[in-house]
């Protein structure tokens, strides 16, 4: 996949409302979204011993990168395996579907066997288990309510009630104890584009006055564990 513009920003439960209410009539919802136009997203980050996927998004180190495995609305019937990377103010995404006896064993800290038939994400994931020792750190889980645009192919996504748990091992359980990890009342807008980015989408969402963060849900996440501060 090529690389991408990744915009996020810090919003209060008001904003959002009326940036979704100025939006709907500009863009489509995205064809994945339930009935209440939403889905549930749950994600399993790994870090090694030394936190450095935390510390590098701290510092802003480019070009950094970080594995997840990604499951939608509590279920195991798809289990995405992703590699993100940054770079230059871009960001990349690799991914390859992981069986769910896979995914079991990657959840614990155990790779996988060796195997060459592997996707490249799968076999580098499993490499750096054994040489990184990479090992699951936190679930990041939230509700997103997405929109999508053909031009630029834009995507907004509104992520609500972001929270997240220490129990790695219960990833594809149906209820993991969570806690939340924003500040009452604030959610977080991203804004991903391609080339350009509509210039009727930047005018409505008015992204000039909206607060702007470097910082990934998992570095919230795991910050939160760190400190119990929240953003």
């Amino acid at each position: 996949m090529d690389y991408r513009h990744e915009l996020k920003y810090v919003v209060t439960a008001a904003e959002l409302a009326l940036l979704e209410n100025r939006i709907k009539g500009l863009v489509r919802p995205d064809a994945h979204a339930g009935a209440d136009g939403m889905y549930h997203i749950r994600s399993l980050y790994f870090d090694d011993y030394y936190n450095s996927c935390y510390k590098e998004n701290e510092i802003g180190t480019d070009p950094r990168e970080k594995f997840r495995i990604r499951i939608y609305n509590e279920s195991a019937a798809r289990i995405n395996l992703e590699l993100k990377r940054k770079e230059h103010g871009m960001t990349q995404k690799l991914s390859c579907r992981l069986t769910e006896e896979q995914c079991r064993s990657l959840m614990v800290g155990r790779p996988l066997p060796p195997d060459s038939s592997y996707p490249p994400v799968l076999q580098k994931l499993n490499l750096q288990m054994r040489t990184r020792l990479l090992r699951p750190a936190v679930i990041v889980e939230y509700d997103r309510v997405p929109f999508v645009d053909p031009l630029g192919n834009t995507r907004i996504t509104m992520d609500l009630n972001i929270r997240s748990s220490n129990y790695c091992s219960r990833f594809l359980e149906k209820q993991v104890p969570m806690r939340p990890i924003m500040e009452k009342g604030k959610q977080i807008l991203e804004v991903k584009y391609d080339e350009f980015l509509p210039d009727y989408i930047y005018r409505n969402l008015q992204l000039e006055r909206l607060r702007q963060t470097a910082f990934s849900k998992y570095y919230l996440c795991r910050r939160y564990s760190f400190t119990g501060i929240p953003d």
